[in-house]
């Protein structure tokens, strides 16, 4: 049975906990700031071999106390970006396999260095995205001969939209605030560069319905590192409905709000919904050439909410814990395979759609 502490229950890490324990061969302890959450999460549904406790990062001596006195295998930080360092930290003092669902470029950049010759597989950017579309759009390149243009767009909408913003808060306000405001990269004629957040604006159509794409930061991982030169042009855009980005840009950039970030957040959780009535929208395309020919390969898919354990989940929270339970389980029955610095791409789309995790993307 493998042993995994997950850190953070809140949306992501208490679903994470939730299909661990149904799937069977885990034992899970779930830690966060106040057991009221966890406990409640393990009463209510019934969690076999899931163990709620206390647990604060900005404590690192107590989680490491913790983790002398609970032995386990792996680490999973559920947690806001800026906590990550300090989890990935404990994992290697305690060699330990970690992941995380980062989308923070320079907290990833933090632990590339940390973990470099660790014996342990230290895998951030677990999510959708970066996470998922990585592995996707991995697969879909190695298809080709020769590359010439990858694109990578995924968004997480509400079905019904209501407000003038056309959205609802479906992620992380941090996580979301980061992506919108922090710089960008991609690969223009082969070389790595930096890209302005909310910028190149593109439309998309899916299945007849009309969408909007525009950078955002992180989405990428690391496959511009790993195909720098290989490939003429590569980027990552998410995708909203038609004037969303127009209105971000007028409360980050015009009013100067991603100057004062906290106020910002403020703004977003009191005059944006949250809601469980979402759609994941996930697009990659390749053009390259093969055979001969100059030829494109797409992967498009939508996800809607499930239910598991008698519990509504949104399609963010099901796509997100899906691909970090599935490469977590990948990586620990199979660890000798894995060590250090591990990226998304390492991971084979067919191993990926072949595990218990991987269901909803089939």
């Amino acid at each position: 049975m493998h042993r995994v502490l997950v850190l953070g229950a809140g949306k992501i890490g208490s679903l994470v906990a939730c299909l661990l324990s149904q799937r069977g061969g885990y034992d899970v302890h779930l830690g966060d700031v106040s057991l009221e959450g966890p406990k409640h999460l393990v009463e209510d549904l019934g969690l076999a071999h899931v163990t709620p406790t206390i647990l604060d990062v900005r404590h690192p001596d107590a989680v490491s106390t913790y983790l002398s006195t609970h032995p386990v295998d792996a680490v999973v930080s559920s947690l806001p970006f800026f906590c990550n360092p300090t989890v990935a930290g404990l994992a290697l003092t305690h060699g330990l396999h970690y992941f995380d669902l980062t989308e923070d470029v320079e907290v990833t950049n933090q632990i590339r260095v940390l973990s470099a010759g660790a014996p342990r597989a230290f895998m951030p950017q677990c999510g959708l995205a970066p996470g998922f579309i990585s592995i996707v759009t991995h697969d879909l390149m190695t298809h080709f001969e020769t590359l010439d243009t990858v694109k990578m767009r995924v968004g997480a909408l509400p079905v019904h939209p209501s407000n003038a913003l056309k959205y609802s808060l479906t992620w992380s306000t941090d996580g979301l605030i980061n992506e919108y405001g922090n710089l960008c990269y991609g690969i223009e004629e082969g070389e790595k560069v930096p890209l302005q957040p909310l910028e190149g604006y593109e439309t998309i159509e899916l299945d007849g319905l009309l969408y909007e794409a525009f950078n955002t930061s992180g989405g990428l991982g690391t496959l511009a590192d790993s195909y720098v030169g290989k490939v003429q042009t590569m980027n990552y855009k998410t995708l909203r409905y038609p004037g969303h980005c127009e209105k971000i840009h007028l409360l980050m950039k015009d009013l100067k709000l991603n100057e004062d970030r906290a106020t910002l957040k403020r703004v977003l959780e009191r005059a944006v919904p949250q809601t469980l009535q979402d759609v994941v929208l996930i697009y990659a395309s390749v053009t390259g050439t093969k055979d001969g020919g100059f030829f494109e390969e797409n992967y498009v898919k939508k996800i809607y909410p499930q239910c598991i354990k008698g519990k509504l989940w949104s399609a963010i929270q099901v796509t997100t814990a899906s691909s970090i339970c599935c490469v977590m389980d990948l990586v620990l029955n199979d660890p000798s395979r894995y060590h250090g610095f591990v990226t998304q791409e390492s991971i084979l789309l067919q191993d990926f759609l072949a595990n218990d995790f991987g269901a909803c993307f089939r």
